[in-house]
């Protein structure tokens, strides 16, 4: 059993890029709030004791000032740095690549810092207070060297936006509520209550929007770390070439599921995803936690 509070390792070195700087990261609270602010509360008052930021080194300076520092009274505050050239030796960045080398990578180079109980999330998703209970409950529960793992199910008609096509790792349960493997489906877009996604042939196939989809909030233990190495490896020995291809959590979870070294509990919730994906969709996330700082849910100022 798990005795030290769980960490959280929040995934922010697209952060700068996305936005062309840290001083235009969106805002969606009453006093300038940005969604990071919610999820780092929520994290806190789930009973997480420290927080671990994935950044780049550039926006280093800017970050800690404008965002890690509002944190850190509250909780244990570290940073780690996603780099083209954390490689494992015998591999150098090909000229060709800029793209960073995606979520599962960003993951590994934390594992310096983390020898708890951890989850993962996206910086810029609000996943809503259930959700952190969820997962700080199941965490809290794990020991440091278990394989048992976690992800938290957002409801697909719950996570789309009214502005354009979405993608989107869709699960397949079993009935023990294990997943069983993510599909990434990459052009779903809502269509009334339910939704639609288009294949690689332009072709249509309907979707209910009950379908669970995972919004990389995952929960690990430190096991995980030497498989992310083993397979980071297997990833650069196929696809130092492309440099487009990106070393993505579901892909490691995928093969270790089938390969029976894992089970993955899917920890469902009906929390509100709010998340901006088109410039469109701001207004929607504004009015949506201005809307739970009425219902008492957060205070007014959060840090």
């Amino acid at each position: 059993m798990g005795n030290t509070k769980p960490t959280l390792l929040v995934l922010a070195a697209g952060i700068g890029s996305r936005y062309g700087g840290l001083k235009q990261i969106d805002s969606v609270g009453p006093n300038g709030e940005v969604v990071l602010d919610y999820s780092v509360y929520d994290a806190l008052r789930a009973g997480f004791g420290k927080i671990v930021f994935v950044i780049r080194r550039d926006i280093e300076t800017d970050f800690k000032e404008i965002v890690g520092r509002k944190y850190e009274g509250n909780a244990e505050v570290r940073y780690v740095f996603q780099e083209l050239g954390r490689l494992p030796s015998g591999y150098s960045v090909p000229a060709e690549r800029t793209k960073p080398w995606g979520t599962a990578h960003a993951t590994l180079v934390a594992e310096e810092v983390i020898e708890e109980p951890f989850a993962v999330i996206n910086a810029d998703d609000y996943y809503g207070f259930s959700a952190f209970r969820l997962m700080g409950d199941y965490l809290s529960r794990q020991s440091e060297g278990g394989t048992d793992y976690a992800m938290v199910g957002f409801a697909l008609r719950d996570t789309l936006s009214e502005h354009g096509h979405v993608a989107r790792g869709i699960c397949q349960c079993d009935d023990r509520g294990k997943l069983v493997r993510v599909e990434e489906r990459t052009k779903i877009i809502k269509a009334g209550c339910g939704a639609t996604y288009i294949d690689e042939d332009g072709a249509p196939h309907p979707l209910s929007g009950d379908e669970v989809v995972s919004m990389n909030f995952w929960g690990f233990t430190p096991s995980l770390f030497p498989y992310l190495h083993e397979h980071f490896a297997l990833f650069l020995a196929e696809n130092l070439g492309n440099p487009k291809a990106e070393f993505f959590i579901p892909t490691v979870i995928d093969g270790l599921i089938s390969q029976r070294i894992t089970t993955v509990e899917v920890l469902p919730t009906k929390s509100a995803w709010y998340g901006i994906t088109y410039k469109e969709d701001k207004p929607f996330v504004i009015d949506g936690i201005r809307s739970l700082v009425e219902k008492g849910e957060y205070p007014d100022k959060l840090f």
